[in-house]
């Protein structure tokens, strides 16, 4: 057990939810180098962080605005001083749409849509902003999620939006899946020669998304920004992507051996509600750094059951280890505030601001 882990379990007790603020800072720098070196602006994705702190930093690195998933994320994020926002979710019902057209007042906006039932309510935001609100259309690639699944849609849904008093259609939003960049690349273009014949301009916004598709920014022609957030922190599903290495890993969960009742198995003090029940499709629920034959096998809420069947060496009652989870996205929403370190130095912490912010 370290020094470090030793002086958080006694300030701080664990579980606790650790960013190495040296590695945040070097992957917003990566991340902002790649998207330079394809052409295409940086929008990152605040749903992994939830920190305007954090936001900002990426800002200063050249980010041009931020992405969130929902309106809640976003009031925080203006609250914080963060300004064109991207909000990459359908917005519906009559109050949602005032805070968007608050939200519109004060900060440059642009939201997404798939379908005409969400087009048709945007003007009441523009109405109370009392300025055009600017509307991509999302698109699907394969990925079979949200967004419209043939370019012919995504035409007429740009006319909608174009047609419709106090909207602007601004582009196209995709998150194409990894292998599946050639088929966004035949969508683009025949959705902008579909522009092109109902005598629309071609989209000035092209977004592409996805921190395991930072190898293939700048792949897709036409594209303008691209959309990443897990790559400020990185995860256990990052590295097995092959887009980072543990040692891009910049948070960590912090755990303590809570119980050795057998040889082969253990629990640590870090259930479901700690490193979250969402396994990534990896197998175990988390990299344990100083064991890593170890595996999490399986979870209660406040219980990590150990495996240690595989491993020679094996953590006693009362020691601390550190965790990369699985999907650090989740995890990050599940505690109020991350503990701030620089290399092995404890510095302070953070808060979550845009914790829990569904709505």
């Amino acid at each position: 057990m370290t020094a470090l882990a030793e002086e958080i379990a006694r300030t701080y007790g664990t579980p606790a939810v650790v960013i190495d603020l040296d590695k945040v800072e070097a992957n917003i720098a990566r991340l902002q180098a790649a998207c330079d070196a394809a052409g295409i602006a940086n929008r990152p994705h605040i749903k992994t962080h939830k920190s305007p702190e954090l936001a900002r930093l990426q800002r200063e690195a050249g980010a041009r605005g931020i992405t969130c998933q929902k309106l809640g994320e976003a009031e925080v994020m203006a609250d914080g001083g963060l300004d064109d926002i991207l909000i990459s979710y359908n917005i519906l019902g009559e109050e949602k749409l005032g805070r968007l057209g608050a939200l519109q007042r004060r900060v440059r906006m642009i939201v997404a849509a798939d379908n005409p039932v969400t087009i048709s309510g945007l003007p009441k935001a523009a109405e109370i902003a009392g300025r055009n609100l600017e509307v991509v259309v999302e698109c699907d690639t394969g990925r079979q999620r949200a967004g419209v699944e043939t370019p012919a849609e995504a035409v007429e849904l740009a006319k909608m939006i174009a047609g419709s008093k106090g909207l602007t259609f601004a582009g196209f939003m995709m998150y194409p899946p990894e292998d599946g960049w050639e088929r966004t690349q035949r969508f683009l273009d025949t959705a902008n020669a579909g522009l092109r014949d109902a005598g629309l301009e071609a989209p000035g916004m092209v977004s592409t998304g996805g921190s395991p598709n930072i190898p293939n920014m700048g792949k897709l022609k036409g594209s303008t920004e691209h959309r990443s957030g897990t790559s400020i922190f990185n995860d256990r599903m990052q590295v097995a992507a092959g887009v980072a290495t543990l040692d891009d890993c910049a948070l960590s969960v912090y755990a303590t051996v809570v119980s050795r009742a057998g040889p082969e198995r253990g629990i640590l003090d870090s259930g479901s509600k700690t490193l979250t029940s969402d396994t990534g499709g990896l197998e175990g629920h988390g990299y344990i750094l100083e064991y890593p034959a170890a595996k999490i096998a399986k979870f209660a809420e406040e219980h990590g059951f150990l495996d240690l069947s595989a491993s020679n060496d094996r953590p006693k009652v009362g020691e601390v280890v550190r965790i990369i989870p699985n999907h650090v996205c989740v995890v990050v929403n599940m505690v109020d505030r991350l503990i701030t370190v620089r290399g092995d130095k404890l510095i302070g912490e953070l808060p979550v601001a845009a914790r829990g912010k569904l709505t």
